[in-house]
């Protein structure tokens, strides 16, 4: 089993847009651990954890972001696999 865990944080148009719950739902889709919430400073922040193939594909989507969204930047980094379960939304 190839799992990793990815720490990333959006920048653009990504609050107020349903990117969060579209985020949630993606994760889902594609059996992806780990959750994402909002920042104070308009930026979304998110850990996702599963298959290699798996997260790369979330990461993907997250550079495109729901359909009001307007994504700038998409910065990621490696984190230790903590063993998620599942995809949660944090305030």
């Amino acid at each position: 089993m190839n799992r990793i865990r990815i720490h990333g944080v959006v920048s653009g148009r990504v609050q107020g847009v349903s990117y969060r719950y579209s985020m949630k739902r993606e994760a889902h889709r594609l059996g992806v651990a780990g959750w994402v919430r909002n920042l104070p400073d308009g930026r979304v922040e998110f850990e996702a954890e599963g298959e290699r193939s798996a997260v790369e594909a979330l990461v993907a989507w997250a550079g495109e972001g729901p359909a009001y969204a307007r994504v700038d930047r998409v910065l990621t980094s490696d984190r230790q696999v903590q063993g998620d379960q599942e995809f949660v939304t944090r305030s």
